[in-house]
């Protein structure tokens, strides 16, 4: 339910406040999941293959790499500042 014209709401925040609630629900989704697949190893007789490596290491290292761009996009780089410098550019390409 978006409702952004109300006046108390900055857009800015709202987009970021989206990024964020979204990263929590993927978080969860990926512990619970990643959990569940440990389960089923676990009940299955601990198969490593020649690895050595537990099979569910590889489903949460490549759902881990999508964690944590999605980590990085909501707290650390939650604004795109690219798309406003190359805005600027523009803008000063135009001008001259």
């Amino acid at each position: 339910m978006e409702n952004l014209n109300q006046p108390e709401i900055d857009p800015k925040l709202w987009a970021i406040a989206k990024k964020r609630a979204s990263f929590k629900k993927h978080l969860a989704t990926y512990i619970v999941i990643n959990g569940l697949l440990w389960i089923i190893w676990y009940l299955s007789g601990h198969r490593f293959y020649e690895s050595r490596i537990p099979w569910p290491v590889w489903p949460m290292l490549g759902w881990g790499i999508g964690i944590i761009f999605d980590y990085l996009e909501a707290y650390v780089y939650p604004k795109d500042k690219s798309i406003e410098n190359e805005y600027r550019k523009l803008k000063e390409k135009e001008k001259n």
